[in-house]
C-alpha cells in the first residue's frame, strides 16, 4: 500500500496517543498528529500541526492532504461534543477526506428511551448521523470500552469510612456488564479500520473490548496479584450526592446495570474489531498483573 496521511486529533490524549502509536508500529501511513500545543508535542507521529476542535479554520488546514482523519472529543474538558463533531466533519471534507473515523458511544438517551441521561455517551452518538450523511467514501465508527487505566485514575479504588480502600459505587458488583479494555489497544482497531476501508469503511461499527466485567472480577484480578481492596454498594440516589458530576455517574452506572457498558446486540460490533485489529487485546488480569502498585 503506498504511504497514505492519517491525520490524528487529540494525539496527545488517551485515544490518540494509542492511534498515533499503532499506525506508526503497522508503518503503512504516514502518521500527522493534530494538537493545540505542537510546540509541545513529543510523540511518534511522523508530523505535528496545530488544530482546535474549536476553530473550523484550523482543522481544514489541519486535514488539508490526508487520507484518513480519526477524530475524538472530551466530554470531561468541557466540550461541546456535538457541535465540535459536526465542524470536525465539515472540516475534514472540505479538506477532500476519504476515510473518517468518528470515537463515537452508544445512545443512551435512544437505547433507554430516555429513562437515563449519561451526556458523555449521548452526545458523541448524536455526531454519527452526520458522518453518515457527510458523503465521505468511507467512514467507520469506533467505540472505546471503560477503560482499564479508569481503574487508577478517575474511578479507581479510594480510602474507604471502614479503613479499607476500594469503592464505593451504585451497581451490582456481581454483573458482567461492563465492557472494559486497554485504552491503548483502540489504536490497534483504527489502525484496522483504515487499513480495511472496503470490509469496514462503509458505517461499520467496530467496539472495543477486553471482555464484560463485573466489579467482583476487578476484586479478583487485583486479589491475584496481592492487592485487596473492597466493594461497597450504595443507593444511586445517595451516591449522586458525593461531588460535582457524580450524578452522570450514577446514571451510566444505571444504564450498565440495565444495558450494558456498550448496550444490547453489540457482539457484531465487538467481532468486527476483534477482526480487523492489528494486534490482541490486553485482558484485564494481564492490565492488573503489569500495573499493580
Amino acid at each position: 500500500m503506498e504511504s497514505r496521511t492519517i491525520a490524528v486529533i487529540g494525539a496527545t490524549g488517551a485515544q490518540g496517543k494509542g492511534v498515533v502509536h499503532a499506525l506508526v508500529r503497522e508503518g503503512s501511513f504516514t502518521v500527522r498528529a493534530i494538537t493545540r500545543k505542537p510546540d509541545d508535542y513529543g510523540g511518534k507521529a511522523d508530523a505535528v500541526v496545530h488544530g482546535d476542535l474549536t476553530d473550523p479554520d484550523s482543522l481544514t488546514h489541519a486535514f488539508q492532504d490526508a487520507y484518513g482523519a480519526f477524530v475524538v472529543t472530551n466530554f470531561w474538558e468541557g466540550a461541546d461534543e456535538l457541535a465540535q463533531g459536526k465542524q470536525a466533519v465539515q472540516a475534514a471534507r472540505e479538506a477532500g477526506v476519504k476515510h473518517f473515523v468518528w470515537s463515537t458511544l452508544p445512545n443512551v438517551e435512544e437505547i433507554s428511551s430516555g429513562k437515563f441521561e449519561v451526556p458523555h455517551f449521548t452526545g458523541k452518538a448524536k455526531v454519527d448521523g452526520y458522518v453518515r450523511r457527510a458523503g465521505f467514501p468511507y467512514y467507520s465508527f469506533v467505540q472505546a470500552p471503560f477503560y482499564f487505566q479508569n481503574l487508577s485514575g478517575m474511578l479507581g479504588p479510594q480510602a474507604q469510612a471502614d479503613g479499607s480502600t476500594g469503592w464505593t459505587l451504585p451497581i451490582d458488583p456481581a454483573k458482567e456488564v461492563i465492557h472494559m479494555g486497554d485504552v491503548n489497544d483502540l489504536g490497534k482497531v483504527v489502525a484496522g479500520a483504515f487499513l480495511h476501508p472496503d470490509k469496514v469503511g462503509k458505517g461499520s461499527y467496530l467496539s472495543l473490548a477486553a471482555g464484560a466485567y463485573s466489579f467482583n472480577d476487578v476484586l479478583e484480578a487485583y486479589q491475584a496479584n496481592g492487592k485487596e481492596y473492597t466493594f461497597n454498594r450504595v443507593p444511586g440516589e445517595q451516591f449522586s450526592t458525593f461531588f460535582e458530576g457524580a450524578g452522570e455517574i450514577e446514571q451510566m452506572l444505571a444504564y450498565f446495570e440495565a444495558y450494558t457498558y456498550l448496550g444490547p446486540d453489540s457482539e457484531n460490533s465487538l467481532q468486527s474489531a476483534r477482526e480487523v485489529a492489528t494486534g490482541k487485546f490486553k485482558s484485564l488480569s494481564e492490565w492488573v498483573k503489569q500495573n499493580v502498585g
